[in-house]
């Protein structure tokens, strides 16, 4: 979800992981290439407006310029790749949030993503009231999703429990609320794992 944490606990795994001499390649979505990044704007302008079906097609799209031209080639020389958002988010976001059908939106982006799944997912787990002070503080103002509103915004957080709860095997859900330093040294120790294990 927005404000649970996710910028942070990537500045701090970059910090420790690079640290350790791991070969580990940074990323987001939407972004991570030009195009992708392009792609961002148009979608977060808070001044813009588009159709449900819109949205989610840009998302795949960025997507599949970010899968293609970062993702795979980081894979391929043996880095591991961290990145900030997946395919799960459009599933929350479009799927459940913008009322598509997490179906619809998962088959939207095959073509996108191809078969490639992360090996683990982390889900800050962290309630609307606290997401919505940290909104506050930042003192950023909100984009075109963020507009979206509390019926939206929860729609989205049901989303993401529903993925949760369909793949434990491959979702981990944390705390949002721990100190950052713990959530860091916690996600680290995880990944140490599957990087020894390639």
């Amino acid at each position: 979800m927005d404000f649970c944490g996710k910028s942070t606990l990537v500045r701090g795994l970059g910090e420790r992981l690079r640290g350790a001499g791991m070969p580990v390649r940074f990323s987001r979505e939407p972004g991570g290439t030009p195009a992708a990044e392009r792609i961002r704007e148009l979608l977060l302008d808070p001044r813009g407006e588009m159709d449900p079906w819109t949205e989610a097609y840009l998302y795949a799209a960025a997507r599949a310029d970010h899968v293609r031209l970062l993702i795979l080639p980081a894979l391929e020389r043996g880095e591991a790749v961290i990145c900030e958002r997946f395919l799960d988010s459009s599933l929350a976001y479009q799927g459940r949030g913008r009322g598509l059908g997490m179906e619809n939106v998962r088959r939207l982006n095959l073509w996108a993503v191809g078969d490639l799944v992360p090996d683990v997912t982390f889900y800050l787990r962290v309630g609307e009231e606290e997401r919505l002070r940290r909104a506050r503080a930042s003192g950023v103002p909100p984009d075109r999703i963020e507009r979206s509103g509390s019926g939206f915004m929860r729609r989205v957080e049901e989303g993401f429990e529903e993925i949760a709860r369909r793949d434990p095997g491959r979702v981990r859900i944390l705390d949002g609320t721990l100190p950052p330093s713990e959530l860091t040294e916690m996600v680290a120790r995880e990944l140490r794992g599957y990087t020894r294990g390639g």
